[in-house]
């Protein structure tokens, strides 16, 4: 997810051999990932923002995940032109709203539009650009709004995180304006892969995982 050097579609869709040949598997049979009574058709490429263990294989949470259907990336704002995000009343270019009490950033140094949450109950084909593909599968809501979730063949939630794909959320330590994007350490960029998110003074911090979906899972 990036703007200023190789943005992620041109990172993680155009040039990722895994995750073309796990999109040839895809659309060459509805049923090459076929599982009890769900086949999975191919979608443009979507990401999921997502929270756990990097070692855990299934988990609970997963109401805290989000969903981004297009590359939040070349989507977003330079850091360095956020006093012009400023000056549009907050309104990207490509007319997301900025919430200065609720705002993502990625590796590059990009303001991000946030994901959706939550993110849907289903089955989701997802990979890390790197070796595995595995399938996703969100449970609905159980009565206390928890939503559980489970990687197959024993994957881990960081075999299907795209490393090189940073993101994390930003919200008031303080007060209203304690948090602001004229306080992120733009020498801090770009993050080294796998690395945590640079801290930004008056802000609590959460990074957040992303996993690269290439299929979702429909009912037979």
């Amino acid at each position: 997810m990036g703007l200023t050097r190789m943005t992620f579609f041109e990172r993680g869709a155009r040039l990722g051999i895994g995750i073309l040949v796990a999109i040839g598997v895809i659309g060459q049979s509805a049923d090459a990932f076929a599982e009890d009574n769900t086949v999975f058709r191919r979608v443009p490429i979507q990401y999921i923002a997502a929270l756990g263990d990097p070692d855990a294989t299934s988990g609970n949470g997963a109401e805290l995940w989000g969903l981004w259907e297009k590359d939040p990336g070349p989507r977003g704002v330079l850091l360095a032109n956020y006093d012009k995000l400023v000056a549009r009343g907050g309104v990207a270019p490509a007319r997301w709203t900025f919430d200065g009490a609720d705002w993502w950033l990625e590796e590059n140094g990009v303001i991000m539009e946030p994901p959706v949450f939550s993110l849907p109950a289903g089955k989701y084909v997802v990979t890390g650009n790197r070796e595995v593909v595995s399938v996703l599968t969100v449970h609905p809501p159980d009565e206390n709004g928890n939503q559980a979730w489970e990687l197959k063949d024993e994957a881990t939630l960081y075999d299907v995180t795209h490393l090189r794909c940073r993101s994390a959320r930003y919200t008031p330590a303080a007060g209203d304006g304690s948090c602001t994007p004229e306080n992120a350490p733009q020498s801090a960029f770009p993050v080294t892969p796998g690395g945590p998110m640079p801290p930004v003074e008056g802000c609590n911090k959460r990074d957040y995982t992303v996993l690269i979906v290439i299929g979702i899972g429909i009912e037979r």
